[in-house]
């Protein structure tokens, strides 16, 4: 799975307003298996629905 960055890299309470995931999710990315990528994306994304017009989503 392609890592989910759009080099955004702001934080906001360690959640990571271009992306949506946590400094450890991001840390870990590479070591997770894809299933373990697919939950870290749906997780994110339910983040960035969250944060709302702060969050800068990749259109």
């Amino acid at each position: 799975m392609k890592d989910p960055c759009i080099s955004v890299c702001k934080f906001d309470e360690g959640i990571c307003l271009g992306c949506g995931r946590s400094k450890a999710e991001i840390k870990a990315w590479k070591k997770l298996d894809k299933a373990e990528q697919r939950l870290v994306v749906a997780e994110a994304a339910m983040r960035l629905i969250s944060l709302g017009p702060k969050a800068r989503c990749k259109r």
